[in-house]
């Protein structure tokens, strides 16, 4: 029987010092897609060494430059991933196994991601499993969302792996820091601007996810790491509020 091809799409902006992990996972892979954002560091060539073909787009946005990449991949099945994962060996023959048996009322899969973060794998919090749709047939599926939270979305049967891919979601807590900041400023620019209500609200919110991440969803049992998370998990929340706040002051 002839192998089912499996393309792999990847967006990526200045990750020469991770992403060439991720590519050494990727040996089962029919077909490397690496969409480009305006690396300055070396990813480009580091993706090209690899075999990968390596497309320059101009950020649009997480979901559509996902889906830009979803749409340049050319086999059957396309894995969709983030230059911060890697596919294990164990995640890698399951996902040749099930893309060769599927029928054709099967199309995508999903998978549990488990993060590593401070010298730790993290599985509480709300961080585990964390199952994402990222293995989908061609045609089937179309990335939505509001930016930066996407979703993969397939028009079909979605059956679940077992194993799951890593996920090395942080360089360390000012890396954190700097993508709350970053996500919480496009939050904030997404929607109208709201009183100082809206603030008193993001505490109160604030202080549920704190919550919810260190005892709820036992975040205490990931250690001092998990306690980091709950924090930062909470300042994340507020950030959302304030700077939605802060778009209706007046402008000098």
């Amino acid at each position: 029987m002839e192998k089912t091809k499996i393309s792999v799409a990847i967006i990526a902006q200045d990750e020469a010092d991770r992403i060439g992990n991720l590519l050494k996972s990727l040996r089962f892979a029919d077909e490397i897609v690496v969409v480009d954002s305006g690396s300055t560091d070396g990813t480009q060539d580091i993706c090209r060494k690899a075999g990968a073909r390596v497309i320059s787009n101009a950020w649009p946005g997480y979901v559509a430059q996902k889906q830009f990449a979803l749409e340049a991949a050319t086999h059957e099945w396309i894995l969709c991933l983030d230059a911060d994962e890697e596919v294990p060996a164990e995640l890698a023959t399951e996902i040749c196994q099930v893309v060769s048996a599927a029928g054709m009322d099967t199309c995508g899969f999903s998978m549990p991601r488990l993060s590593r973060y401070l010298g730790r794998w993290i599985r509480h919090g709300g961080w585990y499993p964390d199952r994402k749709v990222r293995l989908v047939r061609r045609g089937s599926g179309k990335w939505q969302g509001v930016n930066p939270h996407d979703k993969l979305v397939v028009e079909g049967g979605v059956k679940h792996l077992t194993n799951p891919m890593l996920h090395y979601v942080y360089r360390g807590i000012s890396d954190q820091v700097v993508t709350m900041n970053r996500f919480s400023e496009i939050y904030a620019g997404q929607g109208h601007p709201r009183g100082g209500w809206f603030v008193a609200a993001g505490l109160v919110h604030a202080f549920g996810k704190f919550l919810e991440c260190y005892l709820w969803k036992l975040g205490f049992l990931d250690g001092v790491p998990g306690l980091v998370i709950a924090v930062n998990s909470a300042e994340y929340v507020f950030l959302k509020h304030a700077k939605r706040w802060e778009k209706s002051l007046p402008q000098k």
